[in-house]
């Protein structure tokens, strides 16, 4: 992965020299060159549309988008669901949480694993709503933005630089712009002009309080790679094989009809005639030792769909995403076998996943900085993001395994596993308050009491003594019956 470096001694954030950004920028777009294939093969513009061939012959040009399904399906299982966050602290994250809510982090994180699916990497941006302190992200194409690290091993950040095309579609005018963000200062609307000679920066640096440069960096893995950015010249085969397919297909159905020991007619004019009749009537009349065949190429079916399936086969096996229409991936569905066919997803998954956990702690951070939410900034790291896979759950196996493990796993922990619990520490708590409701409903239904002892504020002291005599008196008389019998 290709970082953008920078001399730490030479570094000032409240005084940016502005050929180093311009600079920055130039590298970046010859960077992105590469990488501009990838939104071009998702948004199904390929190569096989710019095949040219002669006038005279078919020149069909089918797209077959294998780049726009694996990125689909990788982020639909990555990301299907959305993230839900555990404290292993004693930290409230309840504030973090509504502020995430509030933000509408899960759109967001489906951007950032949509963009890292096609281009291997993206950033995010953390800032404050206009008029309003609270903190929001938004996701930036890597087209349009990177970040800058010092040289040290450590390769600390320094800034993050989003440059784009501010239009005015009213006055038909646009202008390049640059927003930096660094550890303590924000700049923006940097005019970006690639002959300017200065070095000044003419925009006064706006502190932000967000304690750190508010861009993120998500790596889809550690090379930056696109989930079908290998796969690209397979794509290319397959569609190549499959239009040449059509045209094959196209010239057998103009084939040429050749005629032995006769013709149709004397000139030209008769021919044409000729064929118009032959057209029309279906009939064709031959001396007996004329014969009438077309002339085609045989083609070999067979060869080109066992062709195609291996090139099909090649495209889903490199990228590590499972063809979901397959005929043997639908057959079989029981659990182990459906683990097997998705093990490659799933460690593919796997590096997504820690990749987007780093990205995740940067976010925390900032926005407990923003929110001054200082034990959760403290220790960000004991928030843990848990997330979930999407594929179709088996209910029933499920409630099974929550019921056999009750009582060895914290209830918290089990619920986390039923797919429909988004909150397992507020189902914990509001399955309590239902059995307390549930108990006072039963206690006011049998009139039943507390089990305890009446104070003497409930019943005078003269009632009780009262009560002792008239049970006295009653015994006596029972006694003297029983003597008189």
């Amino acid at each position: 992965m290709y970082r953008f470096k920078y001399p730490l001694e030479k570094w000032d954030e409240s005084d940016i020299d502005k050929r180093i950004i311009r600079d920055l920028i130039a590298e970046h777009q010859n960077f992105t060159k590469d990488k501009l294939k990838c939104i071009e093969y998702y948004e199904g513009l390929h190569s096989i549309a710019n095949r040219t061939k002669d006038n005279s012959q078919p020149n069909n040009k089918v797209v077959c988008n294998h780049a726009k399904n694996i990125t689909d399906t990788a982020v639909g299982y990555f990301m299907g669901s959305p993230i839900t966050y555990k404290n292993t602290d004693k930290a409230d994250i309840e504030d973090l949480l509504l502020a995430f809510d509030d933000a509408n982090v899960d759109d967001v994180d489906h951007d950032n694993a949509h963009e890292c699916s096609i281009f291997g990497l993206t950033y995010e941006y953390v800032y404050r709503k206009k008029d309003t302190t609270e903190p929001v992200s938004k996701n930036i194409s890597m087209l349009e933005a990177f970040i800058i690290v010092d040289d040290t091993i450590e390769e600390n950040k320094l800034a993050g630089v989003y440059y784009y095309n501010k239009r005015d579609d009213a006055q038909k005018k646009d202008h390049w712009v640059a927003m930096i963000c660094t550890e303590n200062y924000l700049y923006e609307n940097i005019p970006v002009v690639p002959d300017a000679s200065d070095s000044t920066i003419d925009v006064d640096p706006k502190p932000h309080m967000f304690g750190a440069v508010p861009m993120i960096e998500i790596l889809n893995n550690k090379e930056g790679i696109g989930d079908f950015e290998q796969q690209i010249s397979l794509i290319d085969a397959y569609e190549t094989l499959m239009s040449d397919r059509v045209n094959d297909k196209e010239q057998f159905v103009d084939s040429i009809l050749a005629i032995y020991g006769a013709i149709l007619g004397d000139d030209t004019a008769k021919t044409k005639e000729a064929l118009a009749e032959l057209k029309r009537l279906k009939l064709l009349e031959l001396p007996i030792d004329a014969k009438a065949e077309y002339l085609n190429r045989q083609m070999d079916e067979n060869g080109v769909e066992t062709l195609r399936k291996a090139i099909q086969e090649d495209i889903y096996t490199f990228s590590h995403v499972p063809n979901l229409t397959d005929d043997n991936f639908s057959g079989n569905a029981s659990g182990v076998a459906l683990e097997y066919k998705l093990l490659g997803l799933e460690m593919l998954t796997k590096v997504k996943e820690r990749q987007y956990r780093k990205a995740l702690r940067e976010r925390i951070l900032l926005y407990a900085n923003a929110k001054s939410l200082t034990a959760i900034a403290a220790d960000a790291g004991s928030i843990v993001p848990q997330f979930s896979r999407g594929l179709p759950k088996n209910l029933v196996e499920l409630a099974q395994i929550v019921s056999v493990l009750d009582g060895k796993v914290s209830t918290e922990t089990l619920l986390g596993l039923l797919p429909f619990v988004e909150d397992p520490a507020g189902e914990v708590e509001a399955v309590e308050e239902e059995k307390e409701a549930s108990a006072e409903r039963q206690q006011a239904m049998f009139g039943l009491r507390p089990n305890t002892f009446p104070s003497d504020e409930e019943e005078p002291a003269e009632e009780r003594t009262g009560q002792t005599e008239t049970i006295v008196d009653r015994t006596e008389e029972e006694e003297k019956k029983k003597a008189d019998e």
